[in-house]
């Protein structure tokens, strides 16, 4: 089996992905399938947490929803329902969150507060001023959840730039140019740009070209590695910018 967590672009092909996995394994426990899970759930937590406040419950009963939901959801409660047919991870998790609010909250809720099992490792204070600094308040829970998941594409794909160029001597020209990788040309300010690197103009215009090169091949790796078919990355992608857009 190949490397489910690589983020390197594949030359052609379709690599193995967290949820291709997952979509394979089934109900059957793996350490490949819980990595996974584990994997995609890390990275989702924030949104879903967003949804879970946006559905109007407290700050520690959307801690304890959202947690008892990743235990219940490692357990592989849900993976019955899941089939290539249903596509997307982001889809079918959200799916399976409503099921829970809908259908399990009640009878979990006779348990105490608090005591939903920690399965996902978050500061559950800095997940509340997050969501209170959330700027767009007039958003549904589903498309909230919908923005905070694109943001969480593009963090990632940072994230994994960034620690391609942890080195000491790429580090801070990394952290510089940081602000040209997304958005608009900065050439405004390319000149001051190479004069607080020590660089040429026009290495300082060759490095944000790169950058910006490899962090669109990071992006579509990372978007990969939620959906089950190769087909459906630019349909994932061209998603994540409408959503971002509104």
């Amino acid at each position: 089996m190949e490397n489910s967590d690589s983020r390197q672009p594949p030359a052609s092909g379709f690599v193995t992905t967290h949820w291709s996995v997952v979509l394979q394994a089934g109900q059957v426990d793996s350490l490949d399938t819980t990595a996974a899970l584990e994997r995609l759930c890390q990275s989702y937590w924030y949104p879903l947490y967003v949804f879970v406040r946006r559905k109007g419950y407290s700050p520690p009963d959307a801690q304890d929803l959202t947690q008892e939901f990743f235990a219940r959801f490692l357990e592989h409660k849900y993976l019955g329902l899941a089939d290539q047919s249903r596509g997307k991870f982001r889809t079918f998790l959200i799916r399976s969150l409503d099921h829970f609010l809908i259908n399990e909250w009640n009878k979990a809720r006779a348990a105490k507060r608090g005591g939903s099992r920690p399965v996902i490792s978050w500061d559950e204070r800095e997940a509340e001023n997050r969501y209170l600094a959330e700027p767009a308040k007039n958003l549904a829970p589903d498309q909230l959840f919908e923005k905070r998941w694109a943001m969480s594409m593009l963090e990632a794909a940072i994230a994994c730039l960034e620690e391609e160029f942890s080195a000491p001597d790429k580090l801070e020209i990394f952290q510089v140019l940081k602000g040209c990788v997304w958005g608009e040309d900065a050439a405004g300010s390319y000149h001051q740009i190479a004069e607080k690197l020590g660089m040429a103009e026009g290495a300082v215009k060759g490095t944000v070209h790169r950058l910006r090169q490899r962090y669109r091949e990071l992006l579509r790796a990372e978007v990969a590695q939620t959906v089950a078919t190769s087909a459906e990355v630019d349909e994932e992608l061209r998603h994540l910018a409408t959503v971002l857009r509104t």
